[in-house]
């Protein structure tokens, strides 16, 4: 039972200074900060929307046209290599009525998004099947 002791006195003497005051435990470091996330570039081929890559990537149009300095969203070359921001929050839903004559494609152009967006956001089956009067949630201007 003196071997106990001897190691707990042992252990106390350890933890003071020369004055006999306590020691300060050494602070403890702050977290290592996440490493930066690596950039994600897109290369336009013939026939690609911005609504098309951005649905792709799971941004927003106008999160792509600002990365790259798009003043006209509709128009895009192919070849160019596009920076694809991550991170972006979700928009906020509006609900949209469809009027005689619209389209998925019109509505998803108007709306700065996707048809498949539009169709996983409103559980369509058939994209080519919308009605006059069936409202739809589309992302807020």
């Amino acid at each position: 039972m003196v071997k106990p002791l001897r190691i707990i006195l042992l252990v106390a003497l350890l933890s003071l200074d020369a004055a006999g005051t306590a020691l300060a435990a050494p602070p403890i470091p702050p977290a290592p900060a996440p490493p930066p996330a690596t950039p994600v570039w897109h290369c336009v081929r013939y026939g690609e929307t911005l609504s098309g890559i951005a649905g792709r990537y799971g941004t927003t149009v106008n999160a792509i046209a600002t990365a790259n300095g798009i003043a006209n969203p509709n128009r895009i070359y192919a070849g160019r290599c596009l920076l694809i921001p991550r991170g972006v929050a979700p928009a906020p839903l509006c609900v949209h009525v469809v009027q005689p004559g619209e389209t998925l494609w019109r509505i998803a152009a108007r709306y700065g998004t996707t048809i498949y967006r539009l169709v996983a956001l409103n559980g369509i089956a058939n994209p080519n099947l919308i009605y006059s009067g069936q409202r739809l949630l589309v992302p807020d201007p």
